[in-house]
């Protein structure tokens, strides 16, 4: 299962796209591949804060991940009908 999108970054749904930004700044250094060679770790943790800073830093996607979650970007949040 994947982890929550502001617990990657450590932020809240309140967050601005500022705090927002800057969480992810913070993690994405925290956690380079240039930081942390042959870290496989870390290198997935880059990864994961770079998928939840692309869903958090646009208005769009964070409205769809905030009603939906994860399901909003996997095909899974049904057919309705």
């Amino acid at each position: 299962m994947k982890k929550d999108f502001y617990e990657i970054l450590g932020v809240s749904k309140s967050s601005t796209q500022d705090e927002i930004k800057k969480a992810y700044r913070k993690v994405a250094m925290q956690f380079h591949p240039d930081k942390n060679p042959g870290d496989k770790a870390s290198e997935e943790k880059f990864k994961e804060a770079a998928e939840a800073y692309e869903i958090l830093n646009d208005s769009d996607k964070k409205a769809q991940y905030d009603r939906f979650g994860h399901n909003a970007f996997t095909g899974a949040r049904g057919s309705g009908g």
